[in-house]
């Protein structure tokens, strides 16, 4: 990757331009610390990858396609069990 300060980019945009257009890498620098880089796109992905990248995101491992729910043999009568937690908060725990 080719590394150039600001002023030398403003001075020889078009240069560097066609370079990154060749697949080149570019970063630009500003007092020695990187603040952009300039190269041919990357492709296209998707939101969590990005995030990922950035470091913003830690990507789970479960493959969500394969995911299948079991049925649980019995009927679970919601009303009863909701007004059952209403009533005493710490049934949820004690199951």
């Amino acid at each position: 990757m080719k590394a150039i300060n600001v002023t030398e980019l403003k001075a020889h945009l078009s240069r560097y331009l066609r370079l990154a257009s060749r697949g080149v890498r570019i970063a630009v620098k500003d007092r020695d610390e990187v603040i952009a880089e300039l190269g041919p796109p990357r492709e296209s992905s998707s939101w969590h990858e990005r995030l990922s990248r950035a470091g913003r995101l830690r990507l789970g491992s479960q493959d969500w396609s394969s995911l299948t729910i079991s049925p649980l043999g019995r009927r679970i009568d919601i009303q009863a069990s909701l007004e059952a937690v209403r009533e005493d908060p710490d049934e949820v725990r004690r199951r």
